[in-house]
């Protein structure tokens, strides 16, 4: 998912916040069209579904461990891991996921 005009600073700090997935990168886990809530102080850990900032824009996905440091991994093998120098381009971990118009159809990752 990218989201290049997601404003951050319109949120606090602490304050969830909730976006819609766009693309296939996080597929078959997360489908585009659903909606994604973010903990923006989550507690980080390996294999948490995550929000960073990579290259100008905000990605979707899994934080993964690689050797000393860490990536970001898409789902989908179409798409490749993305190295992380550090934890910092890192804006919240994902606590649930939801499809519009059907609040049944929801599960969190917390």
């Amino acid at each position: 998912m990218t989201a290049p005009a997601m404003d951050a600073s319109s949120c606090s700090g602490s304050e969830a916040f909730a976006l819609r997935v766009l693309g296939t990168s996080m597929e078959p886990e997360f489908n585009e069209g659903e909606i994604i809530v973010i903990e923006p102080e989550g507690q980080l850990r390996d294999g948490s579904y995550v929000l960073a900032s990579h290259r100008g824009e905000w990605i979707f996905r899994q934080l993964c461990r690689a050797g000393e440091g860490w990536c970001l991994h898409a789902l989908n093998p179409a798409f490749a891991d993305l190295a992380l120098d550090d934890l910092s381009a890192v804006r919240g971990v994902i606590i649930q996921k939801a499809l519009p118009g059907r609040r049944h159809a929801s599960k969190r990752y917390i």
